[in-house]
């Protein structure tokens, strides 16, 4: 979120992700640290499954989607199945 101004601007990017990945996904995302952070934000998704790799598959497609996001660069990211 280079391009952040502001806290205002960063709620902006950030809710318009989060709510377009809870749209087309069947996940529970928040923000988790950064809060205070123009320009970085750490959200945390987790989706519930019988199937591994289900999950894992669709958490996989859900980074691919995060990195195409217009406003906004994929850092790091962590999997971790439960």
């Amino acid at each position: 979120m280079f391009e952040a101004r502001s806290l205002k601007d960063k709620r902006r990017v950030t809710k318009s992700l989060k709510d377009r990945l809870a749209s087309r996904h069947n996940v529970s995302i928040a923000e988790i640290d950064d809060l205070d952070h123009r320009q970085a934000a750490t959200l945390a998704l987790a989706m519930v499954a019988n199937e591994p790799r289900f999950v894992e598959s669709a958490l996989s497609k859900l980074v691919d989607e995060i990195r195409a996001f217009p406003h906004a660069s994929l850092v790091d990211y962590q999997i971790e199945l439960l």
